[in-house]
């Protein structure tokens, strides 16, 4: 027993002593080139002007065993994953500085290697930013725009941060939630950290960095393109394997396994929000995400599920009877809804404004509709509710939500540009019925037309119930003989 304690004690001198790290892993995104980043601080520093300076907080170290994600905002500008650093951006100088905590030889020996302070060249190398420093330097180096006696505009991101599955309505809703709950009221980490700011150095005037960055976001290069189609391939992949694993007797959590396995199986880093698997007239809710019903012969299930691949997202839903074909009544309302929704397709191009594609669409919805004939008067009823509905939403120019680094990605535009992601997903319900239909794809614009990415995925009936009856992953790796699949 004792050599046993004393060989550990020996490799461990060695682990922490001679500065080995333990693991075959990259300590530096392998994504996007240093020079990407570097551009995209650049634009930060045009806009900041030269009267200016920028300062981006990093995610702090999560509670839990649960893998360190980098926040949006910091990831975008450096690509560093280290939690609790910083990132200083002077206009005047147009020099980067990236602040870093120093070694932490025991959490290391545990977690494996992280760029530290004390890796400085070689985080600057990594990085491409001009210099590295120490956490505990940056109150310094603050303190020294305050050496001319002017007052200079220090520009942080003021908007909470998004993390692993968060898009920027869910920390501003958990920010109100917060301030309402008598026995709670902490701030935001923004809120505290701009506070802070202001009190150590009053001479540097808190402004906000969320607009520009939300608006460098808008934009997307061929590198985070590429990466938005691969979490969108990955997306379609899952889905079309819980199509052909779907059968009568499911619990809708298992359908949620298959795609995360297909996720992890091919690199993605977690999800990019939670699966909605939402079986009957639980696809009413659109946010469904119990996963606990059963599933039933003769009902409608509906799929809505994407990853988060190398900090990108995707946004993908398709629906399919559960038993494999699509009823009378089924076909009548999917295939109205499928051509109104391929009337939107058809209308997405470069250089039209959201309002036009919305116009356009509505009138085909509008010729759909008269062409179309509904075995029951609240299906007609429904079908001209949704289509003015749509009209009406046209102009608001509601078309879709962006997609990049969040699910819902940030940035305000009206006209569509090269190199901007989005999805549709119109609804269309029958109240009597409390029916409710739902697809959503992919749209990249580029420069002459619109590329739908997951268009491949099924959405025809004929060819999702080709697709369901081959056989799925399920059905090769049924349920152990004891578990019943518990609801």
């Amino acid at each position: 027993m004792r050599a046993r304690a004393v060989s550990f004690v020996v490799l461990l001198g060695i682990a922490f002593g001679s500065g080995a790290t333990g693991q075959d892993a990259p300590l530096f995104t392998t994504d996007f080139p240093p020079e990407e980043f570097a551009a995209r601080r650049a634009k930060v520093m045009d806009a900041i002007g030269q009267d200016g300076i920028a300062l981006v907080q990093g995610a702090g170290l999560q509670e839990g065993y649960s893998r360190f994600r980098q926040s949006n905002e910091f990831y975008y500008l450096c690509g560093v994953e280290t939690p609790n650093a910083y990132l200083l951006l002077d206009g005047a100088s147009r020099r980067t500085t990236l602040y870093l905590p120093h070694r932490n030889v025991r959490r290391e020996g545990s977690d494996g290697k992280l760029l530290s302070a004390d890796d400085a060249e070689l985080a600057a190398k990594l990085t491409g930013v001009d210099a590295v420093a120490g956490l505990d330097l940056l109150p310094e180096h603050l303190a020294r725009y305050g050496s001319s006696g002017q007052t200079r505009a220090l520009f942080t991101p003021l908007l909470p941060a998004e993390g692993l599955s968060v898009s920027r309505w869910g920390p501003l809703q958990a920010v109100g939630q917060a301030a309402a709950d008598p026995f709670d009221g902490r701030p935001s980490r923004e809120g505290a950290f701009a506070r802070s700011l202001r009190e150590r150095f009053p001479w540097l005037e808190v402004k906000n960095l969320t607009p520009t960055l939300d608006a460098a976001r808008l934009i997307k290069s061929p590198r985070e393109i590429a990466l938005i189609k691969r979490a969108t391939r990955l997306a379609c992949l899952a889905i079309l394997e819980a199509m052909r694993s779907t059968e009568p007797g499911l619990v809708e959590h298992e359908l949620d396994g298959v795609s995360r396995f297909v996720f992890y199986r091919h690199g993605a880093q977690g999800e990019a929000y939670y699966s909605l698997v939402a079986s009957g007239e639980n696809a009413w809710y659109p946010h469904y995400a119990a996963r606990k019903r059963r599933m039933r012969d003769g009902e409608m299930l509906l799929m809505d599920h994407a990853p988060d691949f190398g900090y990108y997202m995707s946004d993908i839903t398709r629906m399919w009877p559960v038993n494999g074909r699509f009823s009378p009544e089924q076909r009548e309302l999917y295939g109205f809804y499928l051509a109104t929704y391929r009337a939107i397709l058809k209308a997405i191009r470069p250089g039209a404004t959201k309002q036009t594609v919305m116009e356009e669409a509505a009138a085909e919805m509008d010729r759909i509709l008269a062409a179309t004939r509904f075995s029951k008067p609240a299906y007609a009823q429904a079908a001209k509710a949704f289509v003015e509905a749509y009209r009406e939403s046209a102009k608001r120019g509601g078309l879709g939500h962006w997609v990049g680094m969040s699910t819902h990605d940030v940035g305000q535009d009206t006209l569509l540009r090269p190199g901007m992601v989005f999805t549709i997903e119109p609804q269309f319900r029958v109240p009597e019925e409390k029916g409710y239909w739902r697809l959503e794809d992919l749209i990249v614009i580029g420069q002459t037309k619109a590329e739908v990415v997951s268009e491949w995925l099924p959405m025809e009936m004929d060819a999702i119930e080709t697709v369901m009856r081959e056989p799925g992953i399920l059905q090769r790796y049924p349920r152990d003989a004891g578990d019943p699949g518990r609801p």
